[in-house]
């Protein structure tokens, strides 16, 4: 039998990835020693010895809570990666002939996309057979694509589920869209922004389906149909930077822009009419309903902080 050579030396552990990762989704020690099962003092302490250990900050402390810095992002980003690949390993281990279950999902917002990974740690746990494949090309039409059973699970915002047919749809959370600007855009010194605001400067958004564009239309200007100036970007980051250098104002979801705001130079306003909250819901094949349940479940466990629930 061959030597196996020894592992290279880590400064962190499995437990420190498990608290890292605590933290960024609760956003609160307080929060996070709750899903940890583990006091406060507890976790505030392993955090301190984590970054002592790498010798780099992991968490800003803000007025609204834990904010990632790029070193924490970094972190929390392979830690999911790893804890799930440890979490295969594992079951492969106890269950090699665990039965495979197949799932084929897709968000109709593309800003789900890195909420997701944090969900299937939990999935895993209950599912290990499972199969997950993301069908993007879907994302326009996610109703349709059940309907015709090419998708088995859809995280929809804006598409109407129709009754029957075969379906399920459970509420997930609203998520509130907002309006983010360089600090010396025009509209910057508004305490809020009207239609009229809208109507003025080019508005910079994602590839959004047809759906949550006549949405976006609907909640804020009614029955009527502006001729608006539109830049359509693929990535969140692109739409960001174009907004802080003053090119046009994103509209965005709150929930992903937090670590771009602590960048400096942009601003978040909201509407004067009040808050435009976007409903999230998870729709499913009644033929996957074991594993949509369970998928469900995971998802609402670990809903990202600030959002209403349901």
């Amino acid at each position: 039998m061959e030597d196996i050579a020894p592992p290279p030396a880590t400064r962190l552990d499995v437990r420190d990835l498990r608290v890292v990762l605590a933290l960024a989704s609760a956003g609160t020690t307080a929060k996070a020693a709750a899903v940890l099962h583990l006091t406060q003092p507890a976790v505030s302490r392993a955090l301190l010895s984590a970054e002592e250990r790498l010798g780099a900050r992991l968490f800003e402390r803000t007025p609204r809570g834990l904010v990632a810095t790029a070193a924490g992002q970094e972190l929390v980003t392979g830690a999911t990666r790893l804890l799930v690949e440890l979490g295969d390993l594992e079951h492969r281990v106890r269950a090699p002939v665990a039965p495979s279950v197949r799932l084929r999902l897709v968000c109709e917002c593309y800003t789900a996309y890195h909420w997701l990974p944090s969900a299937l740690v939990t999935l895993r746990k209950s599912l290990p057979g499972l199969d997950l494949s993301l069908s993007v090309e879907h994302t326009q039409a996610p109703v349709q694509g059940l309907l015709a059973g090419e998708l088995d699970v859809a995280l929809i915002t804006t598409a109407s589920v129709p009754p029957r047919n075969g379906l399920e749809a459970r509420p997930l959370f609203a998520d509130e869209i907002v309006f983010v600007m360089a600090a010396s855009h025009p509209l910057a010194s508004r305490r809020a922004l009207t239609r009229e605001d809208l109507r003025g400067c080019t508005l910079l958004t994602g590839l959004t389906p047809p759906a949550e564009s006549h949405w976006f239309l609907t909640q804020v200007f009614g029955r009527e149909r502006p001729r608006l100036k539109l830049e359509r970007l693929p990535l969140t980051e692109a739409i960001l930077d174009v907004a802080r250098a003053g090119l046009g104002v994103a509209v965005i979801s709150e929930w992903i822009t937090t670590p771009h705001l602590a960048k400096g130079g942009l601003v978040t306003k909201r509407l004067a009419s009040g808050p435009l909250r976007r409903p999230w819901r998870m729709a499913w094949r009644k033929e996957v309903g074991d594993a949509a349940s369970r998928l469900l479940a995971a998802l609402e466990a670990t809903v990202p902080r600030g959002l209403a629930v349901g």
